[in-house]
């Protein structure tokens, strides 16, 4: 019987933390949620790990760390509101580059690649910021853990896809169609 009143218990208390509404629209779990909610942002964040996974020692890890530090940046700059012009345009022309990029296997200097990681996730990172609500900080950390979560994710399904070059580059032509397609 206690077994079963606190099992009850257990399924009765999220509803109890949702009882206030207005929660469930910022912070933590919105943060979270935000980058697999869009298209252009979870394409984006699974590119820049299957790109990732095709370079060589440690920008494997480089350019996701960077990707988020400047996410981060760019957060900070959309939450203070800071002018950046054609936000939306730039994050479907970051999906195009980055899916045309893994098409044809493109071998950039690793400074080229830091610097156009660190363009793309400006663009990102400020549209976060402009449509954050709730706990700012909170809400920064959800889309950050997220956003590297799923460049791990294109790491890892690419290295275990590595064998067959042709898939990769496959999905980085349907990655590179899908931002023509945001941005027509």
């Amino acid at each position: 019987m206690k077994k079963q009143l606190f099992t009850a218990a257990l399924l009765l208390g999220p509803s109890l933390a949702f009882a206030h509404p207005g929660h469930e629209t910022g912070g933590l779990i919105a943060g979270l949620t935000h980058p697999l909610m869009g298209l252009d942002h979870l394409l984006a964040m699974l590119a820049i790990g299957i790109w990732a996974a095709l370079q060589q020692g440690k920008m494997k890890l480089a350019m996701p760390i960077t990707f988020v530090g400047v996410l981060i940046a760019g957060f900070a700059q959309g939450v203070a509101g800071v002018s950046l012009p054609m936000v939306e345009s730039g994050i479907a022309l970051s999906v195009l580059l980055l899916g045309l990029i893994i098409t044809v296997a493109a071998r950039l200097p690793a400074s080229a690649a830091l610097a156009l990681t660190s363009v793309f996730a400006l663009f990102h990172g400020y549209a976060h910021g402009a449509e954050a609500t709730g706990s700012l900080a909170l809400f920064a950390i959800g889309f950050s853990v997220t956003s590297a979560l799923l460049h791990l994710s294109g790491i890892a399904v690419t290295d275990k896809l590595k064998a067959l070059p042709a898939v990769v580059r496959s999905a980085g032509a349907a990655i590179a169609a899908s931002g023509v397609w945001m941005l027509s």
